[in-house]
């Protein structure tokens, strides 16, 4: 029986130039929709699961839109709110070689952001749900959307209902000390944590020793300090971190540690030629909550999760547009990239 999962945040309209253009020479963009969360809710949906995602849209056409973007992939909408002004834009100029890609954004006002915490009825959405998942973008986004964070954490708590959290630090968003000050409270009801090599650092003050990603150079045992503190300090379950070792837009090393509180367990890692790499750490998110709520094995989970993020590397758009049997194919070592015929 597939496991109902919540998943809560923002969903924004996506532009794109065509063909690796920069924004000064784009004359038309491609249109598509993505969020932390949804796409998080569209993993876990592709794999089998009973995904909702909940956020409110503007009752316009383009928050419609937005809705039935999210239909498309199975994800359940039934808890969606509509109003407000505006759905969130944002650009994404896509680099290439030692160019880097840019994000550009345009979703002050949305209607998510200036929702009211009353206006979701947390008892009703949790009904029947096993996992909650939420991420550091949404608490961000208004001092509205920190409280409704934080009164959905404590009911999914309240209810039994297991909590994640990827920390996805925006300095865009928010300042430093007003991230620590609104995730060491959410944090508190949070099962497992999911952050990359920046996060701890810059939402918590945990940083990993010697290491510098930007010269492709991972201190395996930084990290594994990181993992340690994060889940002692604040009583975690698990702690799961990404390690992406950046060499050129185009080409990133790729693994992930998870500490469950008695071992740590390394995944294999990968040499990934990206094609879009928007949405690689929910993908990375969606295989990791999909694993654990199926009872993989502590080692078969981060195994999974990465060989998902690896497969959304090579697929355009936020979304990770990946089946459960190519993920476990790739977990397994089938990597030949040769045609399936």
């Amino acid at each position: 029986m597939a496991n109902k999962v919540v998943t809560f945040g923002e969903i924004m309209l996506r532009l794109t130039p065509p063909n690796y253009l920069r924004f000064v020479q784009a004359e038309s963009f491609d249109v598509t929709y993505g969020g932390g969360e949804a796409n998080v809710a569209v993993s876990l949906a592709n794999f089998g699961e009973d995904a909702y995602f909940v956020t409110k849209v503007p009752d316009n056409p383009i928050g419609q839109a937005a809705i039935n973007h999210l239909r498309r992939y199975g994800v359940k909408t039934d808890y969606i709110l509509k109003g407000g002004e505006r759905l969130g834009i944002y650009f994404n100029e896509i680099g290439a070689s030692q160019r880097p890609s840019v994000v550009v954004y345009d979703r002050s006002h949305s209607s998510i952001s200036e929702a009211k915490p009353e206006e979701f009825d947390w008892d009703k959405i949790f009904e029947g749900a096993k996992w909650f998942h939420f991420t550091g973008i949404t608490p961000a986004l208004s001092d509205n959307m920190a409280q409704a964070c934080l009164d959905a954490v404590k009911k999914a708590k309240g209810k039994g209902i297991t909590v994640s959290c990827d920390l996805n630090y925006r300095k865009k968003l928010w300042s430093k000390e007003k991230a620590n000050k609104v995730m060491s409270e959410l944090i508190k009801y949070v099962d497992y944590a999911i952050g990359n090599e920046e996060d701890a650092e810059m939402v918590f003050g945990i940083k990993a020793s010697s290491s510098d990603v930007t010269k492709g150079e991972l201190n395996e045992e930084g990290y594994k300090e990181v993992a340690k503190e994060l889940l002692e300090r604040f009583s975690l379950k698990g702690v799961a971190i990404t390690l992406r070792e950046s060499f050129s837009a185009f080409d990133n090393g790729w693994s992930a540690l998870y500490y469950d509180g008695e071992d740590y367990y390394r995944s294999r890692r990968y040499m990934i030629h990206i094609i879009d790499r928007v949405g690689g750490g929910d993908s990375f998110a969606g295989g990791l909550i999909y694993a654990l709520l199926n009872n993989y094995s502590p080692k078969d989970a981060v195994e999974f999760a990465v060989a998902a993020s690896c497969l959304k590397h090579t697929v355009v758009g936020d979304f990770n547009h990946v089946t459960l049997n190519e993920v476990t194919a790739l977990m397994k070592g089938d990597a030949s990239g040769r045609v399936q015929r």
